[in-house]
């Protein structure tokens, strides 16, 4: 098949961040792109001014491209923080102040997948109390996720350059989707496989899609070593996106690389026009 036949949309907190955020959108649109993610833009505020979100939201309507992908708040990303959800205290608080406005946020522009950053490991507090508090604030979100017919994401990080967080791999990913699902009901809540994350932590990619690939609600790619692009490191993504299709997933590609020392509109030679 090939990367012909994949859906790719394009990251616009992680390319094209050398332009003003509301200029990302119409960049992606002239480099070919249709559709669009995004990480929670403002990371110190779990609910910005409504001018903000809607001058955001013209700014991707005006380009004419979908946004497919939205995380909720995680604190600050990039930087040193994962997540908030599991973090007691306030930055618990700033997440759930967070979920209605992403939520209604993403439905304004029909984004239809939410996803949920766990937090990193805080000293001093249990994993089990830090995992009973995320289970209570996914299962806000999922419920604010069904409620615009929307995808509750949950993602798997890697160790090496994420080591407080605690979901490094496919298996303890999927197993709070799987406690999210049952806490709810919904069964709205999905894997989303980051295929750079699962590499980095040395796992078989091949047997994650195998087994997982039913559970999947998303998945993003980029080369590795590096981060990069497609053809800048060593994984056969071409070959991972081929059998994620035969297995069932149907959905959006995210191109979640770094474009190197050239300008983001410049890193997308790989892809077929």
């Amino acid at each position: 098949m090939g990367f012909e036949e994949q859906r790719f949309n394009v990251n616009l907190s992680i390319l094209f961040t050398e332009l003003p955020l509301l200029e990302r959108p119409a960049a992606a649109a002239a480099a070919g792109f249709t559709a669009v993610e995004l990480w929670w833009p403002w990371i110190d505020s779990p609910t910005p001014e409504r001018s903000e979100l809607d001058a955001l939201k013209q700014a991707i309507e005006d380009a004419g491209v979908q946004l497919t992908g939205l995380n909720f708040y995680a604190g600050r990303l990039p930087g040193p923080d994962r997540g908030a959800l599991s973090l007691p205290g306030e930055e618990s608080e700033r997440f759930r102040a967070n979920i209605d406005v992403a939520a209604d946020f993403a439905q304004s522009l029909g984004c239809t997948a939410l996803n949920a950053l766990y937090g990193n490991r805080v000293d001093g507090v249990a994993p089990a109390e830090q995992d009973a508090l995320a289970l209570e604030n996914l299962t806000l979100a999922a419920r604010a996720a069904s409620r615009i017919g929307a995808v509750l994401l949950i993602e798997a990080l890697n160790r090496p350059e994420s080591p407080l967080y605690p979901l490094v791999g496919a298996p303890a990913a999927v197993k709070v989707v799987d406690q999210v699902n049952e806490a709810t009901g919904l069964g709205n809540a999905k894997f989303l496989m980051d295929l750079y994350h699962l590499s980095m932590n040395g796992e078989d990619l091949p047997s994650v899609i195998e087994r997982y690939a039913s559970k999947t609600g998303h998945v993003q790619i980029a080369d590795n070593p590096g981060r990069g692009a497609p053809g800048t490191g060593t994984l056969p993504l071409e070959e991972l996106l081929d059998q994620l299709k035969k297995s069932g997933y149907d959905g959006w590609v995210g191109l979640e690389y770094k474009p190197g020392d050239r300008p983001s509109a410049e890193a997308f030679d790989w892809l077929p026009r």
